[in-house]
């Protein structure tokens, strides 16, 4: 027996030992909790440490398969060929169905083990429920991976001459062993789509650990804001993957499909958008419960929405449901998932009903301009996004469903509807900062708006002056400008508090206030990643222009304030598969060579499947973004080209950055709270630890 054997069959007897044990934690998990049997309790913890223990055995065994070519296997001859390079060929374990499913599962284990062995000693009473939820979703996708998705099935030859996928060789069936691979889908093959999966898939799998802990509250009756305060850093981590893996999707988006954009509005970009738009709702939403012990029906709406659109996302991402350039799957899963989604959501929403009583606020939102009402009315923009999304990706099921013709719903009605959504949220975000606890009144609100709108006067002014005509941009402008100017604002005015009572050099006393103030002004640095990623936005949206033209050797082309000149084309083929065809062009500012680019086609041979991959100048002002669109080798006629004059797309980019900065600032710990006496100057506003 070959090694390749042994390897299957190991990989797949702890890929069905792993399935039985997360079974067993959600059964003795909640056999312990009714009987009150912390022996139980206790076991199904340990059974949680041996599932990931044994999906990491499982998971080895698969990357060995795929990076020695196995092809026997059919995920392995399904996903990998010998021209991949050996990254390749390990990422290809989240490239395909099964082991994209794997690959969840382990995460999953990962998450859920990392919990179970947590310190619980003041929180005895949230384990067994916490190990029920993550076992059970740890327990549906096992029984997917084991049952209905198996990586480790092989090929088998019938006597007929049929092959066929079987984890154990049918009735007269020798194993078949293709003499190569049919690759990893050549859409898949870009540095921006190996990190996005998993960065999507940590997102996905992290929220699911706040929501076991609000199951467990809800069961336990146990309503305060604990399991907020236990799970807060989980949902901060969560939801900063995710939106890490929205950014890389968009960003292989841009260097890949060829189209000119990043966000396309289709349906399974969407579909990891909604957990976001609701898990960004509640990280807002618990701060009210923490600080004002209100919204907590609030908050367990909507981490049960975070849950479901999760799995739901998954589901839309795996099941092929969906015509999407981002699917690439198609199985039989789809009535499993739809059956776990509908289960799931519906027990946790009739749980919430059961215990809703026990969720009631002790303080009522007193003043329409108080903080709370700013977060509360956050959450509503965040709600109807979500809406609007929501029906833009059904729409199509119920019509075929019910009409038999599948309607597609595409950008324009998604821009449209959630335009206006996104502009109030900026506006809010240059609100809310500057609305106090409890009671604000008017006056008080309109003196603390009174400089960040002469700021934002201020930036309308010049833009309109150096030209900028479009009414749209003007706009989105000046709500940046907007939300901007008063984060800023926050930042100097608490530092400069902080200076003069402590006698601080200023940069030090910035410093200091961040690192005593955390999740604040974490949150405030988050703030202006999305001010960033809105002045690209605007750019692209209201600014972009296009152009198509067919150029000959040494001919130029003016596009704005740029001259192109195509200098010529080669071809040639790769060691890796491809055949290239790749133009040069010259790139040209006020007379001077600023930069060469590299459109160009690649054929991959053994998959018949062309690429277009642009070539990009960029700058923080914006990207010029060719496509080779088609060429002619043997005349000379040229070849022809599609242009893109993306203004400040860039900035796109610096926003995630910034996300990730402002996210590890908000995790941060805490420092043990001191008194420090501040006199605030005149005018300021007080500045406080927990603000």
């Amino acid at each position: 027996m070959t090694m390749g054997w042994w390897m299957v069959t190991l990989g797949a007897a702890a890929l069905v030992l792993a399935f039985a044990s997360a079974l067993y934690a959600t059964i003795a998990s909640t056999w312990g909790a009714v009987r009150q049997e912390p022996r139980w309790i206790e076991s199904a913890r340990y059974a949680l440490g041996i599932v990931f223990i044994l999906l990491t055995i499982s998971s080895l065994t698969l990357l060995y398969l795929l990076a020695n070519l196995n092809f026997e296997v059919a995920y392995v001859h399904s996903v990998t060929n010998s021209p991949m390079p050996m990254y390749l060929r390990l990422t290809a374990w989240w490239g395909g169905q099964a082991g994209s499913l794997l690959f969840w599962s382990w995460l999953m284990a990962l998450y859920a083990s990392t919990v179970a062995w947590r310190d619980w000693s003041r929180d005895r009473e949230f384990l067994p429920w916490v190990i029920m939820v993550t076992g059970l979703t740890l327990a549906f996708f096992l029984f997917l991976t084991t049952v209905l998705e198996n990586p480790f099935r092989r090929l088998w030859a019938l006597p007929t001459g049929e092959v066929v996928e079987a984890l154990l060789p049918p009735r007269g069936a020798q194993l078949f062993v293709p003499p190569e691979g049919q690759g990893l889908n050549p859409l898949l093959r870009h540095p921006g789509m190996i990190a996005h999966p998993p960065a999507l898939y940590l997102g996905f799998v992290g929220f699911v650990i706040p929501f076991a802990f609000a199951i467990a509250a809800l069961m336990t009756r146990r309503t305060d804001d604990r399991w907020i305060r236990l799970t807060r850093r989980w949902a901060l981590v969560a939801w900063l993957f995710l939106s890490l893996g929205l950014v890389l999707g968009g960003r292989w988006a841009y260097d890949v499909l060829g189209w000119g954009g990043y966000w396309g509005w289709d349906p399974v970009e969407i579909a990891a958008f909604m957990p976001w738009l609701t898990g960004t709702a509640f990280l807002h939403s618990v701060m009210i419960q923490e600080r004002r012990n209100m919204l907590k029906h609030w908050n367990m709406v909507l981490i049960i929405l975070t849950y479901s659109l999760v799995i739901f996302g998954t589901f839309l991402t795996r099941s092929g449901v969906l015509s999407s350039v981002h699917a690439f799957a198609q199985s039989s899963i789809g009535p499993a998932f739809f059956i776990f989604i509908a289960s799931t959501f519906l027990a946790s929403t009739a749980l919430l009903i059961w215990r809703w009583n026990d969720l009631k606020s002790v303080r009522p939102i007193r003043s329409l301009l108080s903080r709370e009402a700013m977060f509360l009315y956050v959450n509503l923009l965040f709600l109807s996004i979500l809406a609007v999304c929501f029906w833009g990706v059904i729409y199509p099921l119920l019509s075929e469903l019910f009409v038999g013709e599948k309607v597609t719903m595409g950008p324009p009605y998604y821009e449209r509807a959630t335009g206006p959504l996104f502009a109030a949220l900026l506006l809010l975000m240059g609100i809310g900062p500057l609305a106090a606890w409890g009671r604000t009144q008017v006056k008080q609100l309109g003196r603390a708006l009174w400089l960040p709108g002469l700021m934002t006067l201020g930036v309308v002014v010049v833009l309109a002056w150096r030209g900028l005509r479009s009414p749209g941009a003007l706009l989105g402008f000046a709500l940046a400008a907007w939300a901007a100017s008063v984060t800023l604002l926050e930042f100097w005015r608490g530092a400069r508090a902080r200076q003069q009572a402590v006698k601080e050099p200023f940069p030090v006393a910035l410093v200091r206030l961040i690192a005593r103030n955390p999740r604040r002004f974490g949150g405030y640095i988050i703030h202006l990643g999305v001010v960033f990623m809105a002045i690209g936005i605007v750019g692209i949206e209201f600014l972009q222009y296009e152009t198509q033209r067919t150029l000959r050797a040494g001919e130029r082309l003016q596009i704005k304030e740029y001259t192109v000149e195509y200098k010529e084309l080669q071809v040639f083929n790769t060691n890796d598969g491809r055949r290239v065809a790749r133009a040069i062009l010259n790139v040209y500012k006020d007379g001077q060579l600023v930069s060469t680019i590299y459109p160009r086609q690649d054929f991959y041979i053994l998959e018949q499947q062309p690429m277009t991959i642009p070539g990009v100048y960029s700058t923080w002002e914006q990207d010029l973004y060719a496509l080779l669109v088609f060429w002619r080798p043997i005349t000379t006629e040229g070849a022809t080209f599609k242009f893109y004059y993306n203004p400040l797309v860039r900035w796109m980019w610096l926003g995630a950055w910034v996300f990730v900065v402002g996210t590890l600032v908000a995790l941060w710990p805490h420092p043990t709270p001191g008194r420090v006496r501040v006199t605030v100057p005149k005018g300021a506003r007080p500045v406080s630890a927990g603000d």
